[in-house]
């Protein structure tokens, strides 16, 4: 997910429960390594283990030497990205473009299971569109490969995130392969969670956009798998204090100027679906400087005590209340 799990985050989601976080894309032009963008894609001071960097690309050379490249940075795991479905990625022939070329699938996961000593695995999706399904071959391919572990999205490169994950699909890519298989695709809730690994058989499941302004998803699933029983929701104080920890630790990983402007989106997400969230969100995109945006989503969160010790999302829909 790329310009959202950055080290920062992944950081916090293992802190909350998560037991495997992914890097952002890596670039495999090896013109572009040098870059502070992807200097900090790669960048895994003092992370949880284990630490895993995806990488992107349609050469198998150049994506075997990118593998090498993150292993000697401290790269514990590769991931192979062949499910994104942005145009841009695609336009390129990466991502989940090469669904579309099976042979070039199997040159490409070939040269980077050999290129390194550490698991390689795969995400991808179940096809280019709905007339070209063929995770079954995709699975097939990367087994053969030596490829360690797959995550399925249970869309097709066409259905970007529109319409519903199809998880029959991931449950005949897991009953015809002998590796692990994970599970993405709307898994939003802890009942969601359990749902998909019954329906699909899946070893575990993988959770995206549903972590972005709440990482405690990952605790809240954990919790109910084990227990089958709800977590509250997060205490007021410690919300505000985890949202601090991440603002802290992201302003030092980005510096004051970046800092200021990529946490907005962070923090976007963190106050949605709460009292006078949006109102917050508006008046904060339009502050410059860290301090004074720390200072305000402390004051923001402050002021959720009204509503009750915990958070309370949805309390009511400020548009209509507008």
């Amino acid at each position: 997910m790329a310009g959202v799990t950055d080290r920062p985050f992944r950081q916090l989601c293992k802190q909350l429960g998560a037991g495997y976080a992914v890097s952002e894309m890596a670039a495999s032009d090896p013109r572009l390594w040098a870059s502070d963008k992807s200097s900090r894609r790669i960048n895994h001071d003092g992370e949880m283990e284990p630490k895993a960097v995806q990488i992107a690309g349609s050469d198998p050379a150049m994506l075997a030497a990118c593998a090498r490249f993150n292993v000697d940075h401290g790269a514990q795991i590769i991931d192979i990205n062949m499910g994104c479905p942005v145009k841009k990625v695609c336009n390129s022939w990466c991502g989940s473009a090469l669904l579309q070329n099976e042979s070039l699938v199997a040159a490409i996961l070939e040269a980077v299971v050999r290129a390194v000593e550490v698991p390689v695995t795969l995400k991808f999706r179940t096809g280019w569109d709905r007339d070209n399904k063929n995770a079954l071959n995709i699975a097939r391919i990367a087994e053969q490969a030596g490829i360690a572990m797959l995550t399925l999205h249970g869309r097709t490169r066409a259905d970007g995130y529109k319409g519903e994950a199809e998880y029959d699909t991931i449950r005949a890519v897991k009953a015809a392969s002998r590796i692990p298989v994970v599970a993405n695709g709307d898994i939003t809730s802890p009942e969601k969670a359990r749902f998909v690994l019954e329906a699909t058989g899946a070893d575990a499941v993988m959770v995206g956009r549903a972590a972005q302004g709440r990482p405690w998803i990952f605790r809240e699933i954990a919790h109910y798998l084990r227990t089958g029983t709800h977590l509250p929701a997060p205490r007021v104080d410690e919300a505000r204090q985890l949202m601090h920890e991440h603002l802290l630790a992201h302003y030092a990983f980005y510096g004051d100027f970046l800092g200021v402007r990529t946490a907005r989106k962070h923090i976007g997400w963190y106050v949605r679906d709460l009292p006078g969230g949006e109102a917050f969100r508006q008046a904060m995109n339009r502050l410059e400087a860290c301090d004074v945006q720390l200072a305000a989503v402390d004051q923001f969160f402050s002021s959720q005590l009204q509503y009750g010790e915990c958070l309370q999302y949805g309390l009511f829909d400020e548009k209509v209340a507008a």
